[in-house]
This record gives C-alpha cells, structure tokens and sequence, in this order.
C-alpha cells in the first residue's frame, strides 16, 4: 500500500500543476531547527509578527496540530511569470502577479484529499477506518519550508527560500496532513556551497547573518510593517511597492526557472500596463478592481499607497541630489 499509494498521491499532484511533491514521515523538527527557532523568536528577530511567536508547540510537532498526522505530503507551485512588469515601473513581488496563491494551492490540495479518500479504500478493508486530512498553505503554524526539505523536494538557500534542483525558488508551497503511514522521500543536500550571491545582493543586510532578520527585509517593511517605514527602508526600497525578489533575481539557480503554466497566476493586462502615473493616481475602488483575489489585498490601500509615495519622494529626492552635483 504504502508504496503504490505515495507513487499514485505523486502523480496527481503533479497532474493537478504542482511542480514537485514529496512525503515526510510526521514527527518533530530536529533539535537544531528547534533551537533555531526558539533563538529567532528570542532576538526578535520575527519583528512585528506577534503570530510566529504563538503556537510554538504546534510549529515544532506536528502532532500537537492533529494529533493523529502520520504523514505530510509537501507540494511546490511554481510562479515565475510569463510576462513581467516593466522593470522602469514601479514592481511588485512574482508571486502576488496573480490570484492569491493560499487560494489556488489549497483549492488544489483540496482536490488531491478527494483523490486520497478514493484511492485509499483500495488498500483499507477495514470498514471502521476513516482518512483525516488536513490542508494548509502559509494558513497554520507549520514550517512549511522545513517539511519541504524533510519531503526531498529542495534545500533552504541563504535567501532562507526553498531552492528545487535545477527549477530554482520561485515556489508557493503547501501540505496535507494525512492520518496514515506513506513511503517517506529522503532529503537532499544543500547545494549552495560558498555562493553568497543573494546576501550580497539584499539592499539592507537581511541576511548577513544566520537567523533572516524580517525587520530589515524589505518585503516585511512593505507588506506586514502597518507603521513608518524604516529609514533604511526608504533609502533602499527602490522601485519596490510591494514585497521584493531582489535576492532571488541574484541566486543562480533561478537561471533554471521555467515559467509558471498555472493560469490563476497570470498577471492581468491591466496590471501589466501599470505607469507610475497612474499608481500614484490609484483611487480604492481602482485598486479592489485591479486586485480582487489578490494576495495584494493583505497591505490594504492605505499602506499600498504610503509605498508608492515613498517611491516616489524618494525618486524626486535622488533626481535631485544628481542635478545638484551636476550643476
């Protein structure tokens, strides 16, 4: 059973687009995560994100978010884009181009627990049993990278994103809970080596050190940060309005990246033709138009539009410190 059942969940993953899927047996995270962890919430380094502190236990054992997991099945969603924003205008993150993605991806689980409850009778007699499965994308305490690399998908690069061999860490990942015994993938070794490419390229030292810390990175400030921006923040956001890829742009592993043949993530033309202009002339009822279903949603108008102005003030500024020393 556990063999041609773990081979048939596979193939439906990567039947319904998923790029990669793999199992690892439920259990609790290592001791050197779990200090990892513990450390990083210490020195909070998590900034404002009060939830990453909380439910700690179930983050560390599975077990304590449903007691009877024996099984998670790890899937990887790709979204590098078709057609990107151009780059003289101001960007967003890849993954937000499209449909929120904790919609597409549990929609999809949802589906491959269907294909489970059908499948499984096969291998069962026993009339009493019944599968318990739960979904989850980025929507629980689960370290979602983590069992990803438990589940012999990818490594977790210095960026602190899921790296797929040859494919990059362009990836949206996502986990079912299943309360029965699978054929478990082995993990694979990190194959970053000395390359600091994506340190070196991260505008505000976010990851110089062991532990990411949120508070410097660039896509806290400008998504989850509902306060001023940093300092720092303004100086190097650049272009960015929202969220930011500077670090996966550098890692040479993204040479790799195909581009995403999952529809819902396709940017919309209206999104595409986006000027400076007409950002800074977004009124709301254009951006709920322009961003219904979007993940874009999470930083609501108001801090959507304290980005773009602080783009855009510090453009000016720059244009002008350049005249000065020109003239």
């Amino acid at each position: 059973m556990h063999s041609r059942l773990s081979n048939e969940i596979k193939e439906e993953a990567l039947r319904l687009g998923f790029s990669a899927c793999g199992i690892a047996r439920a259990e609790s995270v290592d001791k050197t995560t779990a200090h990892l962890f513990a450390q990083w919430i210490e020195t909070k380094c998590h900034a404002e994100m009060a939830y990453m502190a909380n439910y700690s236990d179930k983050r560390l054992d599975p077990k304590e978010l449903m007691p009877e997991v024996e099984s998670i099945v790890c899937v990887a969603l790709n979204y590098t884009p078709q057609k990107r924003i151009s780059p003289d205008q101001y960007q967003i993150a890849a993954y937000a181009y499209g449909k929120d993605y904790h919609d597409v991806v549990k929609n999809k689980l949802r589906q491959i627990s269907t294909y489970i409850e059908t499948q499984v009778k096969k291998y069962i007699n026993d009339p009493s049993f019944s599968l318990i499965h739960r979904e989850f994308c980025d929507t629980a305490p689960v370290l979602e990278r983590y069992w990803a690399v438990k589940a012999g998908l990818g490594w977790t690069g210095k960026h602190h994103q899921l790296i797929i061999p040859n494919a990059g860490s362009m990836f949206v990942l996502g986990e079912i809970f299943l309360n029965i015994p699978l054929k478990y993938d082995q993990p694979i070794d990190n194959r970053c080596g000395n390359c600091r490419k994506c340190i070196d390229a991260c505008p505000t030292k976010a990851l110089s050190k062991e532990l990411f810390d949120a508070c410097k990175c660039l896509s806290y400030q400008l998504i989850e940060n509902r306060m001023e921006l940093s300092d720092d923040t303004k100086k190097k956001m650049g272009n960015n309005i929202y969220g930011c890829d500077i670090c996966q742009s550098a890692c040479p592993w993204n040479q790799f990246a195909e581009p995403t043949q999952e529809e819902q993530f396709m940017p919309s033309n209206d999104l595409l033709n986006m000027t400076q202009t007409k950002w800074e002339q977004l009124t709301i009822d254009e951006y709920q138009r322009l961003f219904k279903g979007s993940v874009i949603k999470r930083v609501k108008y108001d801090g959507l539009m304290r980005n773009i102005r602080t783009a855009h003030d510090f453009q000016n500024s720059s244009i002008i410190d350049i005249e000065k020393k020109s003239s």
